[in-house]
């Protein structure tokens, strides 16, 4: 900056001053969830691990010791990633648009690969039958905020929106767009 500003010594210096002041300061990892509220008479883990296992059970007519390994492996992760009221988020605003006939997606991206997605209805995709991994959703060597592809009627989109922003409140709602284009080629 001194060699291309060299009358400007002030400037330069302001600049530096400027830039002590800010502070700024991101607490990570990143976003905070609104919390579940769990029936009484249980913990959030208790609950959690309560409703999956009914819906394992629902999905599957035998739980053979390599789902139930699978499954309590998944479980683990899960709560050690501190991800348990998220997966409850997700799980009610899904339950809520299949209840009223809203259309939902099978699921998509590697959320399909999680049997605890799979039992608690947040996919329908049985990620043994096509050897999906959990891990490419969620890694504990890997923290990121786990992320479901979920696909509502375009109608009725606005219903679950609505629930969700009425059950957790609208400074814990946020929507994601994407823009896509198309362009001749050279």
């Amino acid at each position: 900056m001194a060699a291309i500003f060299p009358d400007q010594p002030e400037a330069i210096a302001n600049t530096m001053r400027i830039a002590e002041m800010c502070n700024l300061e991101i607490p990570l990892p990143g976003p905070t969830l609104p919390d579940y509220q769990i029936p009484a008479g249980f913990t959030l883990q208790s609950y959690f691990y309560d409703i999956a296992f009914k819906g394992l059970k629902e999905r599957y007519s035998e739980i053979t010791g390599d789902i139930k390994k699978r499954f309590d492996y998944e479980i683990s992760i899960i709560d050690s990633m501190n991800f348990i009221g998220y997966f409850l988020i997700v799980w009610d605003f899904i339950k809520f648009a299949k209840e009223n006939g809203i259309p939902v997606g099978p699921g998509r991206g590697s959320g399909a690969g999680s049997i605890v997605a799979y039992a608690l209805k947040i996919t329908d995709i049985d990620p043994l039958k096509y050897n999906l991994l959990f891990e490419r959703f969620l890694n504990p060597d890997r923290v990121s905020m786990p992320d479901f592809d979920i696909d509502f009627c375009y109608e009725r989109r606005s219903e679950v929106i609505d629930y969700v922003t009425r059950k957790y409140g609208k400074e814990k709602v946020g929507q994601i767009i994407t823009f896509g284009s198309l362009k001749a080629k050279q």
